[in-house]
Order: C-alpha cells, then sequence, then structure tokens
C-alpha cells in the first residue's frame, strides 16, 4: 500500500517529481495537510541496515552533521526537539518539534508544534531493498511555503528551498552511513590564483 502512495495517480512519476501530487499522495503526507502546502518526497538506497540507519536517524543530535542548513537540535526529551535552522539571508529559525509516530526501524514521523513560525512535518520510513543489498530510506516532508511563490524563489536562490535540501540531505545521509563522512567540495587553487 505505501508503495503505491509514493506514486502519482496514474502511478507514472514518483511523488518526488510531481509538481501536482493527487489527493491520496496528500492524504498518505500525514493529517492535516492542507491544499496550499508543499509537499517534499525523496528516496534514497543505503548499503546499511536499516536498524543502523534509524538507529542514527533516531538521535536527532545526529542530523546536522548530513543536514548542513540545520545549526543544531536540542532534544529536550524522548519525544520533543528544538530546532535552529539557517535561513536565506543570514537568518535563523527556529520551531519546536514533536514525534507524533515511532515504529523502532520502521518509522519516524514528527510535525511542528501549533505556535511554529515555519510549520512543517514529515516522515522517514526505512525498509529493506530486496535481496538484502541495503536499506531504502524515504522522506516525506509537508511543510507552508514562506511568502508562497516569491519566498520559495528566493529560497531557492540560497539553496535553502526544501526541495533542493531534502535531494542534497539525502545523499549526504547516504555517504555517512557507507563511508563514515561527508564529502565536500573546496575550490582548486592554482598557484598563480594565489
Amino acid at each position: 500500500m505505501a508503495e503505491q502512495l509514493t506514486k502519482t495517480s496514474a502511478g507514472d512519476a514518483p511523488l518526488a517529481q510531481a509538481k501536482n501530487p493527487d489527493a491520496r499522495a496528500v492524504a498518505y503526507a500525514g493529517p492535516g495537510t492542507e491544499a496550499n502546502d508543499a509537499i517534499v518526497g525523496r528516496t534514497v538506497t543505503i548499503n546499511r541496515p536499516r536498524e543502523e540507519l534509524y538507529r542514527f536517524w533516531r538521535n536527532f543530535s545526529n542530523l546536522p552533521r548530513f543536514m548542513f542548513h540545520i545549526e543544531r537540535i536540542d532534544v529536550l526529551d524522548n519525544g520533543h526537539s528544538h530546532w535552529i535552522v539557517k535561513a536565506p539571508a543570514g537568518k535563523d529559525v527556529e520551531w519546536d518539534s514533536v514525534i507524533t509516530e515511532d515504529i523502532p526501524n520502521e518509522l519516524i514521523a514528527w510535525a511542528t508544534t501549533d505556535d511554529a513560525g515555519v510549520k512543517n512535518s514529515g516522515r522517514v520510513e526505512f525498509r529493506e531493498t530486496p535481496g538484502g543489498r541495503g536499506s531504502e530510506v524515504a522522506a516525506t516532508i509537508v511543510y507552508e511555503p514562506p511568502g508562497a511563490t516569491v519566498g520559495q524563489a528566493i529560497a531557492k536562490l540560497f539553496q535553502r528551498e526544501p526541495k533542493v535540501q531534502a535531494r542534497q540531505d539525502l545523499r549526504r545521509f547516504k555517504q555517512l552511513m557507507e563511508t563514515g563522512e561527508v564529502a565536500t567540495s573546496i575550490p582548486f587553487r592554482t598557484e598563480d590564483q594565489r
């Protein structure tokens, strides 16, 4: 059932590439999702057991290690955390988040509290791949776009748009879990450029 809901109603495109996801995909994204909310879905296959991936992700203080837009996450208790996230133009955005569903080694779902300035919710699922070739990590994020279309365009310019972030974050998570480090690019300078 979950596999069908990650596709558009015609089944021809993953939710991650759907510009207008159908009502079933919106329902899958979580309760409280509204028509104006943006939905981001991304999936990556990682050559590690799902139990290990779940354990690492469930310790939210690990997330800034591969989610570079997160300044820090303060774990308040087993179900609550405080997030400080980099925003465009050198600003920070903060919110409190609560875990809404937690199935060990399978699923973590969360939502921001009602007083959050940037409302978002989502879920990360950890599934074994056929043939025992690692695990599939599927992330679905629902958020209220700040400033509608204008806010999204500005965020894209600063690489802070959630669709871009989700793709990069999962790629870095894969690197970290498979190699123990995240590759970064530093421009090479020749002797003449120094």
